[in-house]
């Protein structure tokens, strides 16, 4: 259960939503709903009401060099939003 959780995504939209009691985790590609549930509830010690995953598929990359050209991809990967109790927070994503 400890390596499903892999970082916390900062960005924008997740921090302006952090007045939602909302979160976003980069997870393991084959982790289910309430295997992050209990993974955040048990590292956070939180309450969590919901989890919403998608996957993000990778993006198609080209390099241009004197051999030619390269084709080739990112790695796809696994976001998670959790919404948590009202009431509750991540230390983490307070000093954002």
């Amino acid at each position: 259960m400890a390596n499903i959780l892999y970082r916390p995504l900062v960005t924008e939209k997740v921090v302006e939503s952090k007045d939602r009691h909302q979160y976003a985790f980069e997870v393991d590609q084959n982790a289910n709903k309430i295997e992050i549930l209990k993974a955040i509830e048990q590292k956070f010690h939180v309450t969590v009401t919901s989890v919403r995953t998608m996957n993000v598929k990778g993006k198609r990359r080209a390099q241009f060099t004197r051999r030619g050209r390269f084709e080739g991809h990112t790695t796809g990967w696994k976001k998670a939003l959790v919404t948590l109790k009202e009431g509750d927070k991540i230390e983490f994503f307070e000093n954002v």
